[in-house]
């Protein structure tokens, strides 16, 4: 997982306005007004010799007490602050900036209940008073009291409309609740009053990048960057749209940079990793993430990545205990299920019943089903919960009572375990990966209709499924970044289709179409769900596909795979490797440099080639495995 960071602006302070002046000697009132005349220009030693002279006179005069209190605030003394400037409220309470004053040193302490009764008792002495409502605001977003904040900047922009920090925190806050049209508004606006607001255009390019409009978020964070160089948060969220952009050498140094600048920054750590990762680095990859986990203990994302890239090395014994850590991440810890049930951790629980449920995409749940049967082994009840179109599908694991769809009813049980943490609570190595040659097997009838549909074509020569894109997932930017470097164009295919004695077979369920000129048979508007593309599959020699679940199905079966890879794969193909130890009839072929179809097709045609070549005494279709 990526992070990115917003800049909200400060509090609110001044000096000057709505200062409580009693009736004054002659001689006071020139004190006092010389010591405002140091305050307001930053001779803060001279103001405070000015303030205590006065109070040496009268020493309960209110305001040198709360300027007294001020000149501690502005010097970083805020528990020093809060003491003179409660000393001011025990002889005048019905002055609204002095409240509001104590309510930014309690601020500055961590103190957050106690600033907000002393914002909220401001509020009630001067309810027009725009600084309390917008200070009240930022401790309300900082408690996580979302919804109150919000009201209080809206507040504080009718009471004070040119307020441009304003504008800029609202937008924050609805960007946290996902209001994206609405937070770009609100940075807009803030810019409009003040077009060289860093923050601002930091925070817009935020919301910008959420949409997917990268340039126009990369013109924002490189603005901001111009404004103020000095701002880690533009450097790092800066790297992270060109990253997903594919500008991995320009990411990389926006990375390191945010880090020159703020080398405690965990979060730019981990998207360093991330962007070394993807350029192959696996090392120095998870040396950031355990940077970044030394730096911020008990860091969820840093964690799970750490997981993800251990994985990718093929170190799963360790991989599988980090990869854990994604149930509290922000994300997992959103949309996670939650059982009131203990969770299964691999313990003796013969006679138990267990639900594993799946988690992740289509390829995940036909991946990792395949330890269903294992725990139905160990004497469990094993009843299973996946997506609606793979129970026809998975209905048929051994061992397995029962397979639910999403949604529906579940019957009682006693232990649960997610799909994927059933490696973990197995002990899973390299060297003990369940991979039968098939553990799942098409529906008999279903296949057998297929394939006398097929005999019926008359399609001679190999028989060959293609697959050339994956989910777009357009409504998740991230997400749809990787599938862009997953999925190709289809016409980059051409050079397949020149191979002789081969048939293709369109398995494209969704995505780009293919060229109407292209010699695909496309039977695939008859497919209804995971049983039906296996039944199909089953009466195929091959399939090539890009990374997908058609591929994972496949290979599930027993059939031969040809796998079209990026170039820097998904944790479960394991770096540095053409086979994969989670299916025997799988092969690898990996883009050496980032973005090269063209070097994994030309591969292909070549293998594609040896392998249509007339062969005598060639078998069936069905009774063919190719190695």
């Amino acid at each position: 997982m990526k992070h990115k960071h917003w800049r909200p602006d400060g509090l609110s302070r001044d000096t000057r306005r709505q200062t409580y002046v009693p009736p004054q000697q002659p001689a006071v009132q020139a004190t006092l007004n010389a010591a405002l005349q140091c305050h307001q220009t930053g001779r803060l030693s001279e103001a405070e010799r000015l303030y205590l002279q006065i109070l040496s006179v009268q020493p309960r005069h209110p305001d040198c007490l709360h300027l007294l209190g001020m000149v501690a605030y502005q010097s970083g003394h805020h528990s020093l602050a809060a003491e003179r400037i409660s000393q001011a409220i025990a002889v005048k309470a019905t002055v609204a900036l002095y409240h509001s004053n104590l309510g930014n040193a309690l601020t500055a302490q961590g103190r957050f209940d106690d600033a907000v009764a002393s914002y909220r008792r401001a509020i009630r002495l001067k309810p027009d008073f725009p600084d309390s409502h917008y200070n009240l605001a930022n401790v309300l977003k900082q408690q996580g009291r979302v919804d109150e904040a919000v009201a209080c900047f809206r507040e504080t922009i009718r009471l004070k409309p040119d307020l441009a920090a304003a504008h800029n925190n609202l937008g924050n806050l609805l960007w946290e609740r996902g209001r994206l049209d609405e937070a770009i508004a609100c940075c807009r606006r803030a810019l409009e009053l003040n077009p060289d607001f860093p923050e601002a255009h930091l925070n817009l390019g935020n919301a910008l990048e959420e949409q997917g409009q990268f340039d126009a978020a990369v013109a924002c964070f490189r603005r901001a960057r111009a404004l103020d160089p000095n701002i880690p948060e533009a450097h790092n969220n800066l790297g992270n749209v060109l990253q997903m952009q594919g500008k991995l050498k320009e990411a990389v140094a926006c990375f390191r940079s945010a880090l020159s600048l703020r080398p405690t920054f965990a979060e730019a750590y981990l998207n360093l990793g991330n962007a070394l990762q993807q350029q192959g680095s696996l090392d120095a990859a998870i040396a950031c993430f355990r940077r970044a986990i030394d730096l911020r203990p008990g860091y969820a994302d840093g964690h799970f990545n750490l997981g993800i890239a251990l994985l990718a090395q093929g170190d799963l014994a360790a991989g599988w205990q980090e990869y854990e850590w994604r149930w509290k991440t922000p994300h997992m810890m959103k949309v996670g299920q939650r059982f009131a049930q203990p969770q299964w951790q691999g313990e003796a629980a013969e006679g138990r019943t267990l639900l594993i449920y799946a988690e992740g995409g289509f390829g995940d749940t036909l991946q990792f089903c395949r330890y269903a049967p294992l725990a139905a082994a160990r004497g469990l009840r094993v009843i299973v919960a996946v997506q609606k179109p793979l129970v026809g599908l998975l209905s048929r694991l051994p061992g397995v009572d029962r397979v639910h769809g999403f949604g529906e009813e579940l019957p009682e049980f006693d232990l649960y375990c997610p799909m994927l943490s059933m490696p973990l609570a197995l002990g899973t190595t390299l060297e003990t990966i369940p991979s039968a040659a098939s553990y799942l097997q098409a529906d008999a009838t279903q296949a057998a209709s297929w394939g006398a549909r097929l005999a019926g074509m008359d399609i001679q020569g190999l028989r060959v499924g293609l697959v050339w894109a994956g989910n777009p997932r357009l409504n998740a930017p991230r997400l749809a970044a990787v599938d862009l470097r997953r999925s190709l164009s289809p016409d980059r295919l051409a050079p397949l289709f020149g191979v002789p004695n081969v048939r293709f077979f369109s398995l494209q369920k969704d995505g780009p179409a293919a060229p109407g000129h292209f010699p695909l048979i496309d039977l695939m508007q008859d497919v209804g769900d995971f049983a039906d593309t296996a039944a199909l599959l089953a009466n195929l020699d091959l399939v090539i596909s890009v990374d997908t679940s058609v591929a994972h199905l496949a290979a599930a079966l027993g059939k031969p795979v040809w796998v079209l890879d990026r170039f820097d794969p998904c944790w479960r193909w394991i770096a540095g490797r053409n086979d994969s130890p989670w299916y025997p009839t799988l092969r690898l072929y990996r883009q050496k440099q980032p973005g090269d179809w063209d070097g994994v097709l030309a591969d292909v045609t070549k293998d594609l080639h040896r392998l249509a070549e007339p062969a005598p005494n060639r078998q069936t279709a069905n009774s063919r495995m190719i190695a």
